[in-house]
């Protein structure tokens, strides 16, 4: 799942032990070969759950497999569910979306594991791998990831057992009343900004036309990409994954696609390397590979912008919570997370 992305040891060593005796088991129950002992090496910048890299003595490089769990420490209810992750990929496997195999699922301590495997390739989520990424492959990825992300709207929500993933309610409703809960939990400020944000787009949704599987979190670095061509490897994260509005997932992609000069870059992805389409184009991409009318557009952005600033909260929340949960590459500041509020703001204007 993981692919080529930038590794770092743990420092959680407690527990490791016996958390690859767990694996070892599962890889057994699965038919799969390995050698002992097995590592497990924390991976990627994410804040939410946990990536570990799981290796065997042998050091081939068919013998890797990818972990996932919740972050350590409390967590808000419904957040993080790796297990419903699991499920949502496995029904994927059959579809036109590429997803890593889900090798097991189990409970340790109450708490959800899943095993899956290693999908090869680049994840973009360090600014000296991207570097490495010749200009025009850098354009292709980025058609590559807004028709990819067209793929995800075309999935048969009963053929694949979907249906009843989430409510079948209006989305942006749905979606205003769950991340406003959420910041009321896990902030770590008061925000006069975001609430003015917040009733903005109370007063803007527009009238839902399809209900569709929506990922909830698609961005580049979200996707393993084949570095030969910049074509979408598999689809990672799928966390946050609900039934919804298709434009709702592409207002959240242009979120994560800041352009040169747009404060907030870092916090997003490293579109704004030479080489990557424009905003624009990547919305026009998924609109003709979808066929879809992007008149309500500007709300979704907004809705993305609101959304991952909460987030991002919820990242300096769980950091200041446990310290353990911090990725080592990075943590969101609050200027940075302003500037995302400042931002949906002005698109609403």
């Amino acid at each position: 799942m993981v692919g080529r992305c930038w590794v770092r040891p743990v420092s959680e060593s407690s527990g490791l032990t016996e958390l690859s005796a767990q694996v070892g088991i599962r890889l057994g129950e699965s038919g799969i070969e390995y050698e002992s002992p097995l590592t497990l090496t924390r991976v990627g910048v994410g804040q939410s759950n946990l990536t570990y890299a799981v290796t065997d003595a042998s050091g081939q490089p068919d013998r890797r497999w990818v972990l996932r769990r919740p972050p350590l420490g409390h967590l808000l209810a419904s957040a993080h569910d790796v297990a419903r992750e699991a499920r949502i990929m496995t029904a994927l496997r059959d579809s036109a979306v590429p997803v890593p195999e889900v090798l097991g699922v189990w409970t340790a301590d109450d708490v959800p594991m899943v095993l899956m495997e290693f999908v090869d390739g680049l994840v973009l989520d360090r600014r000296e791998v991207v570097e490495t990424v010749p200009e025009p492959t850098r354009h292709e990825i980025g058609l590559s990831i807004a028709r990819a992300l067209a793929l995800v709207h075309t999935v048969d929500l009963e053929k694949t057992g979907l249906i009843d993933l989430a409510s079948h309610k209006p989305y942006a409703e749905r979606q205003l009343k769950r991340w406003t809960t959420q910041w009321q939990h896990s902030k770590t400020r008061e925000s006069a900004d975001l609430e003015t944000l917040t009733a903005r787009l109370a007063a803007a949704v527009p009238e839902q036309r399809e209900l569709t599987l929506v990922h909830g979190d698609f961005h580049l670095r979200n996707v393993i990409v084949r570095p030969r061509d910049g074509s979408v490897a598999t689809v990672l994260d799928w966390e946050l994954c609900t039934l919804g509005d298709p434009l709702a997932d592409l207002g959240t992609l242009l979120a994560y696609w800041p352009e040169a000069g747009e404060p907030g870059a870092g916090l997003l992805s490293f579109s704004t390397l030479p080489g990557f389409p424009k905003r624009d184009e990547m919305a026009t991409a998924y609109l003709e590979a979808s066929g879809r009318d992007g008149s309500a557009l500007a709300f979704w952005h907004a809705l993305g912008l609101w959304k991952i600033a909460i987030i991002a909260e919820g990242v300096l929340r769980r950091i200041q919570d446990e310290p353990r949960n911090r990725a080592a590459a990075y943590a969101p500041t609050t200027d940075q997370i302003d500037s995302l509020i400042a931002k949906a703001l002005r698109i609403l204007t």
